[in-house]
């Protein structure tokens, strides 16, 4: 009879593991069905509130997730999560599965949200090493490109080792060939890391060094002025011949081409830009960039996303009612035909592009960095327009929201006002010092592209 029970028992027992063993496998099996639909996001905090958390991956795209966290500014997370990302946008919409700090990884490595694989790829364990031996202040001064200060120029280059200086009309006003060379020179001398030295020299109705004709015989014509008189070669030939021109001045940066698409002679941008439809001004904004490679002189796509037929944000606010369809198909081309030949800089302007982002102008709106970095595949330096601007001055925390949209360099007119505010929102915890590591950085490795930095 003991034997008997003790039968029993073991068979039960033995029945209990097979079925054990079964809803082991079954939900091992389930496991690995949800594991493999589950996808990987990997960033670094950039903003955070009670509901929200943004973060840049390596590619400079920012991404805001609804998320309460207690994770800090500057923090490396891996998120699992189902659904699909909108990498042309900002705000997400994802099932957030779990969110995983990463551990801080060793100071003399890279860090991997640095490696993006993009145009200055080559010289990115050179730019870090650079980052690795400045200050604070030197990282902030690095990622402004200042307008050119009436007086003590060179004294507060000394001081402050800005990324770069923009000279207007009235800065080589009157100077002779010698005078400007020398003038550049010494500011280069007096800046412990090489600046940029930047013009806006468009041709026609905005010229800074042609203005002058001690430097230059006669102003540089318009791009269309050009065309109509020889086309693209002729526009080719007016390249090659400015970028001379502005090299041997010790120039080094053009804050031009004017890639926007306008055909209507009311437009304000009209007298800037090409004054052709989207396939033609594509094939001037390759034509200029293309040419531009020859030489040490960098130039800059701009106004992204395109101007249309906005008013003047010199003066005022810019509102742009375009369909997305519009501007996707009428006003990227050039920006993206620019860049597959080596664009280096792309400038964004300060309208308010509704269709893309109704709420912020396009200076400082994530969903528009997103869609030049990801749609347009730029890996290049994005530089604010000049942030004294009517449109944005009045904008609160303009200059920390420009960090945080995904700029990598900001035009001034106020440094001081610009360097009090980033340092403030870094002692108050509204930035992390690893974001402007990263924008420094970046702009380091573009100086040892352009051969300032050996």
């Amino acid at each position: 009879m003991k034997k008997n029970i003790l039968y029993v028992g073991l068979i039960i027992m033995f029945i209990l593991a097979i079925c054990l063993l079964k809803k082991e496998n079954i939900n091992e099996e389930k496991n690995k069905k949800e594991g493999s639909d589950y996808l990987k996001l990997n960033g670094v905090v950039i903003e955070k509130n009670d509901s929200y958390l943004s973060i840049q991956d390596n590619k400079n795209i920012i991404y805001t997730l609804k998320y309460e966290t207690n994770f800090k500014l500057g923090d490396a997370l891996s998120i699992k999560y189902l659904g699909n990302l909108n990498k042309d946008t900002e705000l997400q919409s994802i099932s957030i599965k779990k969110i995983t700090k990463q551990n801080n990884e060793n100071n003399s490595k890279l860090p991997s949200n640095f490696q993006d694989n993009g145009i200055f790829q080559k010289y990115y364990n050179k730019a870090y090493n650079l980052l690795k031996k400045m200050t604070l202040d030197e990282k902030i001064a690095q990622i402004l490109l200042v307008r050119y200060p009436d007086e003590n120029q060179k004294e507060i280059l000394n001081h402050y080792n800005f990324g770069g200086y923009l000279f207007y009309e009235k800065d080589l006003k009157d100077k002779t060939e010698k005078e400007v060379k020398e003038m550049i020179s010494t500011l280069q001398s007096n800046s412990k890391i090489p600046i940029l030295t930047a013009v806006d020299e468009e041709g026609g109705k905005v010229v800074r060094v042609s203005s002058n004709k001690n430097l230059v015989a006669e102003k540089f014509k318009s791009s269309r002025e050009l065309y109509l008189e020889g086309g693209f070669n002729l526009i080719k030939k007016d390249t090659l011949y400015k970028s001379e021109i502005l090299n041997n001045l010790g120039i080094n940066l053009n804050l031009a081409p004017v890639v926007d698409v306008s055909t209507n002679e009311q437009d304000y941008i009209y007298e800037r830009t090409l004054g052709e439809d989207v396939h033609k001004t594509s094939i001037y904004a390759k034509t200029v960039i293309a040419a531009s490679k020859k030489n040490n002189v960098s130039y800059a796509l701009k106004h992204f996303p395109g101007y249309g037929n906005n008013s003047n944000t010199h003066t005022g606010i810019a509102v742009d009612s375009r369909t997305y369809d519009d501007i996707i198909n009428n006003n990227l081309p050039p920006f993206e035909s620019g860049i597959k030949v080596g664009a280096e800089i792309v400038l964004i302007s300060h309208n308010i592009i509704m269709s893309l982002d109704n709420n912020n102008p396009a200076s400082i709106s994530k969903s528009i960095h997103n869609l030049l970095r990801n749609k347009l595949n730029f890996s290049g330096i994005i530089i604010t327009d000049d942030l004294y601007m009517q449109a944005v001055n009045k904008i609160p925390d303009i200059y920390i929201k420009a960090i945080l949209s995904g700029n990598d360099m900001l035009i001034t007119t106020n440094y001081l006002d610009t360097i009090n505010a980033l340092k403030d929102a870094i002692n108050n915890q509204k930035i992390n010092e690893s974001i402007i590591d990263k924008m420094a950085f970046r702009v380091l490795s573009w100086k040892y592209y352009k051969k300032l930095l050996v």
